[in-house]
């Protein structure tokens, strides 16, 4: 089997100024890929800049023999979405690739939740996720061709005290993944979702201990991957981390059937609604509205 490569393919990676974005921007640009390395520059809990970030990622792959530019606009406005979709266009003519992996936290339990530390939360993960990846699903529908990958999150898909504002975000994640996986599929445009486990700026406070199980690097082969021409997958979410990759899959249990349900009805035949025998994976609506046509036919 030959090796993975992006001879000619444009990748945007967002949050690439450090972390897992610095990784998968390296990586990619090692294998042929040209790269917009996407980064503000800014803290944890996204306040402040240092416009050097992505630049010295730049000079990291530039002195690898690679070719990369640097933009800094914000993924959290649709201006700053164009932009950095611009950027890409104006510096290799094309759009192929788009990793989406800026985020910031600001944690804190719901009932002492505020409006700023959501609407921070949701509008760097959520909303410029859309702001980015919209223009370039544009040209990738030109083109026929596009690789979509977002970066989830366990405490998204399973729940994590402290981050109801994150979490919301990266399910919405996952949301976005499956309509762009089925929106796409007739323009050869994959849609990807990954939920990492590594070491960053983000979990260093709680993973300190596994430092050299979980760095970024580890989680950079899926995503590479997933933003290959090879990859056949859409619609999917991994989870990934130390060199163990595994799906994340949403399924729906057989069920129970009563044309004249009642909460008594939910009440008794609960533990048969619930148990997990013989569910299925629906990949799309379409098939999780067959579900139910065979259960009232």
């Amino acid at each position: 089997m030959t090796d993975i490569g992006y001879d000619g393919k444009v990748a945007i990676i967002t949050g690439a100024g450090g972390g897992l974005g610095r990784e998968h921007a390296l990586l990619l640009a090692s294998r042929g890929a040209l790269v917009v390395v996407n980064d503000l520059g800014g803290a944890v809990d996204g306040t402040g800049s240092d416009k050097g970030a992505a630049d010295r990622v730049v000079d990291e792959i530039s002195a690898a023999g690679g070719v990369a530019v640097a933009d800094m606009h914000s993924v959290a406005t649709p201006e700053g979405g164009a932009a950095i979709v611009q950027s890409a266009l104006d510096a290799f003519g094309r759009v192929d690739i788009v990793i989406n992996n800026a985020g910031i936290l600001r944690d804190k339990s719901f009932h002492n939740l505020t409006p700023d530390l959501l609407n921070a939360v949701i509008d760097v993960h959520l909303k410029g996720a859309f702001y980015v990846t919209q223009p370039a699903f544009v040209q990738m529908r030109e083109q026929g061709y596009g690789r979509i990958v977002s970066t989830s999150s366990a405490a998204g898909l399973f729940g994590n005290f402290g981050q109801t504002n994150y979490g919301a975000a990266k399910m919405g994640l996952v949301g976005l993944t499956r309509v762009l996986a089925v929106e796409g599929a007739k323009h050869n445009i994959k849609a990807n979702a990954i939920a990492p486990l590594a070491l960053t700026r983000m979990t260093e406070d709680i993973l300190a201990a596994f430092a050299d199980k979980l760095e970024p690097a580890f989680i950079s082969p899926l995503v590479a991957y997933l933003a290959s021409e090879e990859c056949a997958a859409t619609g999917r979410v991994s989870s990934a981390g130390g060199g163990r990759i595994a799906e994340v899959f949403i399924g729906e249990t057989a069920g129970f059937t009563d044309l004249a349900l009642d909460p008594e009805s939910v009440r008794d035949h609960w533990s048969e609604i619930t148990t997990r025998e013989g569910y299925t994976v629906p990949r799309h609506i379409g098939d999780e509205t067959k579900l139910f046509m065979t259960a009232l036919s």
